[in-house]
């Protein structure tokens, strides 16, 4: 993850340099030659995410000549690729996001004790019949709704026990199927209350300045640019759903056409292209994708 970018461009190198400073902590050899298992830890995936992010920004800004300022309408990211999309925006520092997201995935990992929290994803099902479920699957528990993706993909959160009654419920209220996800906490429901508390307290003394350009968040899925509405919003996303088929839908309604996705993997950019249909969409996060994300770049 990253280690092409790292070894090719030199504005990668400065990036995954200054995480590992800031840290104390050499992540990027986590990263290219350390533990799956180790790198997994919710505490490492989400700074080595963020890095991997701003190392591809750095160096598609280098290449094309095109940055986020002046030049690009909105920004948004899904879940901790928010922090991502708000050091784009010059809303954050690198350090800073980097320690924020440490200060994250701990407070996330020790919110729910291993095993008491499950996510599942409920496919073919909106936003409205996932919340039915999630209702009638409480039964006294917490079962949320953490993810609208877009295409029918909702993915609920909560206690294990009520997320396997979501599971079993789903297909008779008219999933095509529901999944169990592979993950180590149940993110984006009530059960991250002590995390979001612990994300108020982190959040308090950072410095935001103004973003350069709208970020559209996730809590409100619409673009923010008061730095006191961004640190609120990034204490409810702890607890709250990400909004994203929304926030592609709101870019869209506001003129945006043009959608890059930044970092590893290229799964926001299927579900851009299917929430907002005839958009152009393509993602940079190696140099193999250089020369195909250019044209849309550079417009």
């Amino acid at each position: 993850m990253g280690q092409a970018l790292a070894s090719e461009f030199a504005a990668a190198r400065v990036v995954f340099e200054e995480i590992d400073a800031t840290l104390g902590q050499n992540l990027s050899a986590l990263m290219w030659s350390g533990s799956a298992d180790e790198l997994n830890l919710t505490a490492n995936a989400q700074p080595a995410l963020l890095a991997v992010s701003i190392a591809a920004l750095r160096v598609l800004e280098a290449e094309t000549g095109v940055e986020v300022d002046g030049e690009v309408a909105a920004v948004a990211g899904h879940s901790l690729g928010e922090y991502s999309a708000l050091v784009a925006a010059g809303c954050m520092t690198l350090g800073d996001a980097a320690r924020l997201l440490r200060i994250r995935g701990d407070a996330m990992q020790a919110a729910v004790p291993v095993g008491q929290g499950a996510m599942a994803a409920l496919l073919g099902l909106d936003r409205e019949a996932a919340e039915a479920v999630a209702r009638e699957a409480a039964e006294g528990e917490t079962c949320d709704v953490a993810n609208d993706n877009g295409s029918g993909q909702v993915v609920v959160s909560g206690h294990a026990s009520a997320i396997a009654r979501a599971v079993a419920l789903a297909p008779a209220r008219g999933a095509k199927r529901a999944v169990l996800l592979p993950v180590s906490a149940p993110f984006h429901c009530g059960l991250m209350a002590p995390a979001a508390e612990r994300m108020r307290e982190a959040l308090a003394p950072i410095e935001l300045s103004a973003p350069v350009c709208p970020v559209v968040t996730n809590v409100e899925a619409a673009p923010i640019s008061d730095p006191e509405a961004i640190r609120r919003g990034l204490v409810a996303q702890v607890t709250g759903t990400v909004r994203w088929r929304e926030s592609v839908a709101r870019m869209s309604a506001d003129g945006i056409d043009t959608f890059v996705e930044i970092g590893a993997g290229k799964v926001l950019t299927g579900l851009v292209k299917r929430i907002a249909t005839g958009c152009r969409a393509g993602s940079f996060g190696g140099p193999a994708d250089l020369e195909a994300v250019r044209p849309l770049v550079e417009g």
